[in-house]
């Protein structure tokens, strides 16, 4: 069974840092493209940032770009996200997921996410 476990979140001025931690299990850890996700509130799903397994290849939208670094353990079999210099607009629930066709989620059961909420 699919599992991710994601933690790190919390409240944060803007210009701070979090560092994310997504826990998986029932993964084959190395055959997936994997990534961190975001839902803000009346929006969409999106992916933010992602790394492929073999040559740890990374991508990131536009607006998180410079700012967050994804990063793998994969003795542990766990994703990481630092996010630096944060803005209000990076506030939302963010979750992991191996990466399927669009850009979408692999699987089926996502985790609860962490939320992430920028405010002064």
């Amino acid at each position: 069974q699919v599992q991710f476990v994601e933690s790190g979140g919390g409240l944060v001025q803007p210009g701070g840092s979090l560092r994310l931690s997504c826990a998986t299990s029932g993964v084959t850890w190395g055959n997936y493209a994997m990534g961190w996700f975001r839902q803000a509130p009346w929006k969409e799903r999106e992916l933010v940032a992602s790394m492929t397994p073999d040559d740890w290849y990374t991508n990131y939208i536009p607006s998180v770009r410079g700012r967050f670094t994804i990063s793998r353990d994969d003795a542990k079999r766990t994703l990481f996200l630092q996010m630096d210099r944060l803005k209000p607009e990076d506030t939302a629930v963010y979750s992991c997921n191996a990466i399927g066709p669009g850009s979408s989620g692999l699987f089926r059961s996502w985790g609860q996410g962490t939320q992430v909420t920028v405010s002064s």
